[in-house]
C-alpha cells in the first residue's frame, strides 16, 4: 500500500517544480497554493498571495465574469472551457500589461465533494502582443 505522506510530499514537490504557475484557490476564491512559477508569472510572492482572493490577479473589469463563472463551476463541477486553456489579461505586482494562456479545473477530495478549482498559466503576453501588432499592420483587429 502507497504512503499517503510520500505520495502528498511528491505532488507538492511536482507542484513547487512545475514549469507552469499553479495556483489552487478554495471554494470561496481564496489563494492557497501559489507556486514558484506563479511567482514568476505574476510578481507577487508566495507569502503576498496566498491567503488572498483571486482578485489579486484578475483585473477589475474581468471580475464579475470571473467570479459569475467561479462559482458556476464550484457548484456545478464543470468549467465552461472543459480544461481548454485560453489567453486572458491578469493582474501582475508591477502593474505591466499582462496576458496569460490559461486553464482551469475544478478539484475535488476522495469523497468527490468539491474543494475548489486550480488554475495552470504560462505567459503570454509577448506572443500576444505580437500577434496583435501582426493582425494590426495586417489590417484586421
Amino acid at each position: 500500500m502507497p504512503n499517503d505522506d510520500a505520495e502528498v510530499e511528491l505532488a507538492a514537490s511536482i507542484i513547487e517544480h512545475a514549469a507552469d504557475a499553479v495556483i489552487f484557490a478554495d471554494v470561496e476564491g481564496v489563494i492557497r497554493i501559489w507556486n514558484a512559477a506563479a511567482i514568476g508569472v505574476f510578481g507577487f510572492a508566495a507569502s503576498e498571495a496566498i491567503g488572498q482572493s483571486l482578485d489579486l490577479i484578475v483585473p477589475e473589469r474581468l471580475r464579475q465574469a470571473h467570479w459569475t463563472a467561479f462559482h458556476q463551476a464550484i457548484a456545478s463541477g464543470l468549467t465552461r472551457l472543459g480544461g481548454r486553456a485560453t489567453i486572458t489579461r491578469a493582474l501582475s505586482k508591477s502593474g505591466q500589461p499582462l496576458y496569460v494562456d490559461m486553464s482551469f479545473a475544478v478539484v475535488r477530495n476522495k469523497s468527490d465533494r468539491v474543494v475548489g478549482a486550480v488554475a495552470i498559466a504560462r505567459d503570454a503576453t509577448r506572443r500576444y502582443l505580437e500577434e496583435k501588432a501582426r493582425r494590426s499592420a495586417a489590417g484586421g483587429r
